[in-house]
């Protein structure tokens, strides 16, 4: 077994389907215990993007909502959703609006416990899983383990497959040589990571906005110009997702588990990521960040997935294949042309080319560098985060940070001119990983999660209009980083 048979192994086993219905039932376990908050709170979680400002220590809830949603918005948004209709038919788009509509739910949570358990380090909030792991059940090796899942996955696994879709995307568009547009996207990562934090929340909230915007404005003139296909789109997708449609009777397995891995994969809800950023807010209130990051999964999958969906489907740029026997095509869209076996960020960019002549390669291949370019800068900052749990001292922090730059730069380098399909194997992987460790760790920790929750709508209740977190009223240990922000609020 070479390489590359290793590494689909080994992402095989992790994502079977006891992993699969461990965050569906998660996701709807945390919906029923929230009373199905990602309904009842959608008007705040907007309202509270634009709250609260940056400090000397915390970023605002604007800039930490953009830096999460610039690692949820990926790759996965492009190449991913074409992926998964290739391999599970036009039916896994419904299968990843469910998991997102749930995962909402569990996104939520994390990010809320991120919050719950943030602390200063070198003058910044850190938090995330290992944070709240170490704290909030007292399972030092746990955290740990977590620490190190997360700095290989984030800075080793997970990177490669951003690159590598932008190196596609730009041979196509441009036949530019994979090596100079890894050699690219280097260097500008050099220059952003070694700015720290500040900078990268800077950028993501600068480019994250306009590149979402854009690429969904774009999709609406697609739909617009194919608005006589949008009924049969919509009714294929539903007849997929459930085996209704004839040709696609025997790939419903296929559609639920491309549907739910693509899902998690881009709008990353119980994954473990997204609380590193939700941790790095300066709020009044966990809640607050919790719902703000809830939002973004909407944002993620239900906007910029779907617009890719679209355009795929509406255009018929689409061929759907036998998981299995990966030749044999059990639905032609009949949009590409005979004989292409290809799938990726080419079916959209094929799309938009059909209807705009000379525009629609170019465009998605910068689409697609901007959502992976910020994706990998996200996970950047994530690793460093857990880097930073594991190692306290500044010296050693100093040198190990440094180490992960180079080491991540390095991968990402290899990895964006290998093949596709180890990339993506390789990022499973992480996802998988991480995502694995952290919804354990989030269902252990609901009572935490569920009484902060509690607390917030209690105030609401009784008229305060902007609630305030007190750990140590509702017997919360180990928070002990927000005793000292009360303390200011108080002076």
């Amino acid at each position: 077994m070479d390489f590359p048979e290793l590494i689909a192994t080994i992402s095989s086993w992790i994502w079977g389907w006891p992993f699969i219905g461990l965050c569906m039932a998660t996701g709807l376990y945390f919906s029923f215990r929230t009373r199905f908050l990602q309904l009842r709170y959608i008007k705040p979680m907007v309202t509270l993007l634009f709250h609260g400002k940056s400090s000397q220590s915390g970023i605002s809830s604007l800039q930490a909502f953009m830096l999460a949603l610039s690692g949820r918005v990926g790759t996965g948004n492009i190449a991913g959703v074409a992926t998964a209709i290739a391999l599970g038919g036009p039916g896994a788009v419904f299968w990843m609006w469910t998991i997102a509509f749930f995962g909402a739910g569990s996104a939520y949570i994390e990010a809320s416990l991120g919050q719950i358990y943030k602390e200063k380090i070198d003058g910044n909030y850190r938090g995330g899983p290992a944070y709240y792991i170490l704290k909030g059940l007292g399972v030092k090796w746990y955290a740990y383990a977590f620490a190190v899942i997360a700095i290989v996955s984030l800075g080793i696994f997970m990177p490669g497959v951003q690159a590598n879709a932008i190196c596609n995307a730009f041979s196509n568009a441009f036949s530019m040589d994979s090596r100079l547009t890894a050699g690219i996207i280097v260097v500008l990562l050099s220059l952003i990571v070694f700015g720290g934090v500040k900078r990268i929340a800077k950028v993501a909230e600068i480019v994250t906005p306009f590149m979402a915007i854009g690429y969904v404005l774009i999709a609406l003139v697609i739909l617009a110009l194919n608005y006589q296909h949008i009924p049969a789109m919509f009714m294929l997708i539903i007849k997929s997702a459930f085996g209704i449609h004839p040709a696609l009777s025997g790939v419903v397995g296929a559609a639920i588990s491309m549907g739910i891995k693509r899902g998690v994969f881009s709008n990353e809800a119980g994954q473990g990521t997204a609380p590193h950023a939700a941790a790095a807010a300066e709020v009044l209130h966990p809640v607050e960040q919790g719902l703000v990051q809830a939002f973004s999964v909407y944002v993620d999958t239900l906007l910029v997935c779907s617009a890719t969906a679209f355009i795929i489907l509406a255009t018929g740029m689409y061929r759907v294949y036998d998981s299995v026997a990966a030749t044999n095509i059990l639905m032609d869209g009949m949009g590409l042309p005979a004989g292409m076996n290809e799938y990726g960020p080419i079916n959209t960019q094929l799309a938009v080319d059909a209807h705009i002549p000379g525009f629609g390669s170019a465009f998605v291949a910068f689409a697609l560098f901007f959502f992976a370019f910020t994706t990998i800068m996200s996970y950047y900052f994530q690793a460093e985060t857990n880097v930073y749990f594991l190692f306290r001292k500044k010296r050693i922090n100093f040198y190990a940070v440094n180490i992960l730059r180079i080491v991540m730069l390095c991968v990402i380098f290899f990895t964006a001119i290998n093949t596709m399909t180890l990339a993506w194997d390789m990022a499973d992987i992480g996802v998988g990983l991480m995502a694995w460790a952290n919804l354990i760790a989030i269902l252990l920790l609901q009572k935490v999660a569920i009484k902060t929750f509690d607390d917030y709508e209690k105030q609401l209740r009784g008229g305060i209009p902007t609630p305030v977190f007190n750990p140590e009223k509702l017997k919360i240990k180990n928070a002990g980083e927000w005793n000292t922000i009360n303390e200011q609020l108080k002076n």
